[in-house]
């Protein structure tokens, strides 16, 4: 077993096999895992928003579902990734609020989700698993070595996708 690589609130990174891939506290944020099982290589963005274009001063890439994918597809093909074996894993997306609402600015975990999923798609990869919405934050490892996304969430029995 490798170095577990930290990936902070509306921040990514990469890592590669024995290492593995961790982020903290997802609520609303989504965890997106992108994963190339031929070399074994990995990349994780925790995003906290759906949408760069829906904010001023988002000079961080991360943040936001749709620039976050999108530079961590690049950060990955610099380390060696094959792009078109690329296949995605999430979790996270929670609602953290006790009441519905058709309001959108309290459905963000769900567009967080929504918003991942379409660019994931427009970028072409599968989504091999997710464990998304409910009510309840999660922590997220990911093991390139096996492509196992381990999920932890307070009360609830640890589970791997």
């Amino acid at each position: 077993m490798g170095e577990m690589i930290r990936v902070g609130m509306a921040d990514l990174n990469v890592c590669k096999a024995p290492d593995a891939i961790t982020t903290l506290g997802l609520g609303s944020c989504v965890g997106v895992v992108l994963f190339d099982p031929e070399t074994k290589i990995a990349g994780m963005v925790h995003v906290m928003l759906p949408d760069s274009t829906k904010i001023r001063q988002n000079q961080n890439a991360a943040k936001f579902a749709d620039t976050g994918i999108a530079l961590l597809i690049e950060k990955m093909m610099e380390k060696g990734a094959g792009r078109s074996r690329l296949v995605a894993k999430m979790a996270g997306g929670a609602q953290m609020f006790a009441f519905s609402s058709n309001n959108d600015m309290l459905r963000i975990g769900e567009r967080n989700v929504e918003a991942a999923k379409e660019k994931l798609n427009e970028f072409r990869i599968r989504i091999l698993a997710e464990d998304t919405g409910l009510n309840y934050g999660r922590t997220i490892e990911f093991y390139p070595e096996n492509g196992e996304l381990l999920i932890k969430a307070v009360g609830k029995e640890p589970k791997t996708i």
